[in-house]
């Protein structure tokens, strides 16, 4: 008897008939013999119509309070899919993150899980029944407060989950078949992969690729846990996130490049105008990591010899800009910096792949098929797996299109999306 934690994202779980689908697939696999635990979104877009909802009473919604509201929507989803378990005979208990061991820190609608203390998941299976876990959230270890753990939380929910019960495997169901070589709303020609690399895909969710979270992936890793990204609209094999690929698997020694992944999230700073002196970067980068800002890419010119000044561009999510700028703001008199520009109509494009490692060439191929296709790069960031490049927001989609053919990652048929946004 196997132990397998299944995750469904709340596309699978959009309407009665979805939970309904999804519960005789999790039925499917308990009466194959195996142990079930299941993590499930909130259905449909109801996370998204609570954050709306919550606007409309104040603009500025209370932290704390914002989690109780949003955590509704994976109660919701839980109770339901066991309700739906039950009407097949078969015994489902739904437990709230907090009810099934989810620790974590304590900051509001971005907490990070601390530990699992899965007991009662654990009672709930060895007694034979089938355990729904609500996605997304858990609870402060010293304020038992309930918290919530930003996009993608469900992701890593589950695969959290997986690690501290020993399961053999993660299943992350969603609408696509599996990890596409790009996004297959944007390239219809985008092949499924077979496998991925854990360092393949940390790279590929950090530069846009929404099939599966960054967080998830890091704790996979961690845990050497095995992912199997697939749809809940068909029974096809989808795509194993693990360690190495397969020895003798021909298709991926053959492929230089796993993906290509787009985000058009972001937004980039640039900063005019800096005394270019030692001490300076360090005081602008550690008063927006207090504020717990995450930076992307970082590219400084050299300064001008004339006047000493530098400028330095930095990307980051446009969620964060408005913070970000008023922050520079109140240091311009200590940093003595001109003046800031903030562009939010950029996108950035990467390169994604194991295979560059020991591929030459894979840079000029990359930069000659954008420069054909008329897209002029603002700014270059590179990894030993992975070539970003920022571009205009209006050039991206065919940025992807022309670094997919360039790469011979076009398929022969066309991908199938069977719903909502792919997560």
């Amino acid at each position: 008897m196997g132990l397998i934690v299944q995750k469904y994202g709340g596309s699978s779980v959009a309407d009665a008939e979805g939970l309904k689908r999804v519960a005789a697939r999790i039925v499917a696999t308990k009466k194959a013999g195996n142990q079930v635990v299941v993590v499930v979104s909130a259905m449909g877009d109801t996370t998204d119509e609570l954050i709306d909802l919550a606007n409309q009473v104040t603009p500025l919604p209370n932290g704390r309070e914002l989690d109780m509201l949003l955590t509704a929507g994976e109660r919701i989803s839980m109770a339901l899919l066991a309700m739906a378990i039950s009407n097949l005979g078969h015994e489902a208990r739904s437990f709230t993150g907090s009810q099934a061991g989810v620790l974590t820190t304590s900051a509001h609608g971005k907490a990070r899980i601390i530990d699992v203390k899965p007991s009662r998941i654990s009672e709930a299976i060895s007694e034979g029944a089938i355990a729904i876990v609500a996605g997304f959230q858990g609870i402060n270890q010293d304020t038992k407060d309930v918290t919530t753990l930003g996009r993608g939380g469900s992701d890593t929910t589950a695969v959290a989950l997986a690690a501290a019960l020993e399961a053999d495997v993660c299943e992350i169901y969603t609408d696509v078949d599996g990890v596409y070589s790009a996004d297959p709303r944007v390239v219809p020609s985008a092949q499924k992969l077979k496998t991925v690399t854990y360092e393949e895909m940390l790279e590929l969710a950090a530069s846009g690729a929404k099939v599966l979270h960054l967080r998830c992936v890091e704790y996979a890793r961690r845990y050497d846990l095995p992912i199997h990204v697939r749809s809940s609209f068909s029974n096809q094999e989808g795509t194993w996130v693990v360690k190495d690929h397969p020895e003798g698997d021909s298709d991926m020694e053959q492929a230089i490049i796993a993906g290509i992944a787009h985000d058009k999230s972001e937004a980039k700073v640039t900063i005019v105008g800096v005394p270019d002196r030692t001490g300076v970067a360090a005081r602008i980068f550690q008063t927006i990591a207090d504020a717990d800002i995450n930076i992307d890419m970082i590219v400084q010119n050299v300064s001008a010899a004339a006047t000493g000044l530098t400028d330095i561009s930095f990307t980051l999510p446009k969620s964060d800009g408005a913070e970000t700028t008023a922050i520079l703001n109140r240091i311009q008199g200590e940093v003595g910096f001109a003046s800031l520009q903030y562009d939010d109509q950029i996108g950035k494009l990467s390169l994604v792949g194991a295979g560059m490692r020991s591929h030459p060439g894979v840079t000029a191929t990359f930069f000659a098929c954008l420069s054909e296709a008329g897209i002029n790069i603002e700014m270059i960031s590179t990894s030993e797996i992975r070539i970003s490049i920022i571009c205009r927001v209006e050039d991206l989609e065919k940025g992807v299109k022309a670094a997919h053919s360039a790469f011979d990652l076009d398929a022969e048929g066309e991908a199938v999306v069977y719903a909502g946004s792919g997560r």
